[in-house]
């Protein structure tokens, strides 16, 4: 897993009073690669893993991507009515678990499978996944929505963390300038 974080400033070039202003929380992406493999189900004789391999964990990947198709059939026959003009459809707010202190409300910008096994009617049974996430903070939800709210816990449990970190430091670097019994 790589993490980016990039600095949202205020601050322009020259402009000395606005130099160390943040307008809001940093710009975070994570790339992560993950390999789905049937062959624990098969031995299992799993149903659905001998039916279909991992085609409908491919699958459920790749709808975090795709409208809803009643949505955009019911949305045709309306706009070719004339009865609605169409926004674009929501995607379902996507978390990203990576343990109980990280649980963070993401927006999937990237996915790449490569398909490396196959069952004999062709279904995947081996995949690696690579994924490209846009981690969704309060500006990007707004600070009420359930997103909003995962993101703010996730932002004071990590305030929590630097604290500790950087108390943990200063003591460490106050013991050790310290010569008991010298």
């Amino acid at each position: 897993m790589t993490r980016t974080i990039t600095a949202q400033t205020t601050g322009g070039q020259g402009d000395r009073g606005e130099a160390l202003r943040l307008k809001g929380p940093p710009q975070e992406t994570i790339r992560l690669d993950v390999e789905i493999d049937a062959t624990d189900q098969l031995e299992r004789a799993d149903g659905i893993a001998a039916g279909m391999g991992v085609y409908p964990t491919l699958a459920s990947l790749e709808m975090l991507l795709y409208p809803k198709s009643a949505l955009v059939i019911a949305n045709e026959v309306l706009l070719n009515l004339g009865i609605i003009e169409v926004i674009p459809p929501e995607a379902p707010l996507t978390l990203f678990v990576w343990g109980v202190k990280r649980i963070l409300p993401v927006r999937l910008t990237e996915l790449g499978i490569t398909e490396e096994a196959y069952d004999p009617s062709l279904n995947p049974i081996r995949a690696k996944v690579s994924l490209g996430l846009r981690v969704l903070n309060y500006h990007d939800l707004g600070l009420a929505s359930v997103g909003g709210t995962l993101f703010m816990a996730h932002q004071i449990a990590k305030e929590v963390m630097a604290t500790i970190g950087s108390v943990g430091n200063i003591a460490g670097s106050v013991s050790a300038g310290i010569n008991i019994g010298g």
